[in-house]
């Protein structure tokens, strides 16, 4: 009984004590701005690096004032939504690439990003100037790994997922890969090339791609570099679209439908059928026999 009456305290209690954790868990959260950089700023943005997908945030508190940074971070389409000015010319400059939401993003955790921000401009160099990789030319090489690391015939080094589980390029055959994330055939232009492409794959910015990412992370020169080889080599010379890969599995699919149907067809006609009607069409010949 005893044991009953504490298990029922805990579970009348439980949610008032969430909810005096939450407030304390999310101010932790903000207390650790660079996770919260690591997580959802390098994979778009450098600190003295150069401009990836989005700008360079090295002195980005001179260019413009903390209130409308925080604000901007914490709303980033709402501002542009807006007709500001200078939002427009950041999205102008990111060729229509708009800012996503940060989820669970506050005032308080926008401001201790600044902070940090500031912190390592003042820096020499800072610890998010970019990924360090080689620059040397992509080889053929490189391209046939990065297009073996991609369909999953090399495995990744971490354990993590093949790239075409879940996308697909153009040139990789009938069935062209996952349709969960986007299709990569211009992902190396899309995302400024070599730099860019890079750094996102190096931190993933996507709530999914982190998930399966975080604990299983790419390798710089072994993985991403042929990677990026690999994605350069499709933008240079696209194969055929992978939209006419995907009317092709359509047209299959439809194809073995109607296979299948006529084989069932065929099955069904040597069914075992009803004797109801032969036993009614012979009791009327029986009546017709006894009336004559």
């Amino acid at each position: 009984m005893r044991i009953q009456r504490v298990a029922t305290v805990v579970r009348r209690a439980a949610p008032a004590l969430l909810a005096m954790a939450l407030p304390t868990l999310s101010h932790a959260r903000a207390e650790d701005p660079i996770s919260d950089f690591e997580a959802n700023c390098m994979s778009c943005h450098t600190i003295g690096g150069g401009r990836l997908t989005g700008p360079d945030l090295k002195d980005v508190s001179q260019r413009k004032d903390r209130a409308w940074l925080a604000r901007f971070i914490v709303e980033p389409a709402t501002v542009i939504d807006s007709g500001d000015a200078y939002a427009l010319k950041l999205r102008n400059e990111a060729r229509g690439v708009v800012m996503p939401a940060i989820a669970g993003m506050t005032l308080d955790r926008a401001k201790a990003l600044l902070e940090l921000i500031e912190a390592e401009s003042a820096l020499e160099k800072s610890k998010f100037a970019g990924i360090q990789m080689s620059d040397r030319p992509f080889t053929e090489d490189d391209v046939r790994l990065g297009r073996e690391i991609f369909l999953g015939t090399q495995p990744l080094k971490n354990g993590g997922a093949a790239c075409v589980s879940c996308h697909s390029v153009s040139g990789i055959g009938v069935l062209a890969g996952g349709g969960l994330g986007p299709e990569l055939s211009d992902v190396y232009g899309r995302l400024n090339g070599r730099k860019g492409l890079g750094t996102w794959l190096a931190a993933p910015a996507t709530t999914t791609m982190q998930s399966i990412f975080a604990p299983h992370p790419l390798d710089g020169d072994k993985e991403i570099l042929p990677l990026l080889a690999y994605f350069s080599d499709i933008a240079q010379d696209p194969p055929e679209s992978s939209q006419a890969a995907t009317l092709i599995f359509i047209l299959l699919g439809l194809s073995g439908t109607a296979a299948a149907l006529m084989i069932f067809d065929l099955m069904w006609k040597g069914r075992f059928t009803g004797v109801r009607k032969a036993l009614v069409a012979a009791s009327s010949d029986g009546v017709e026999a006894k009336q004559q």
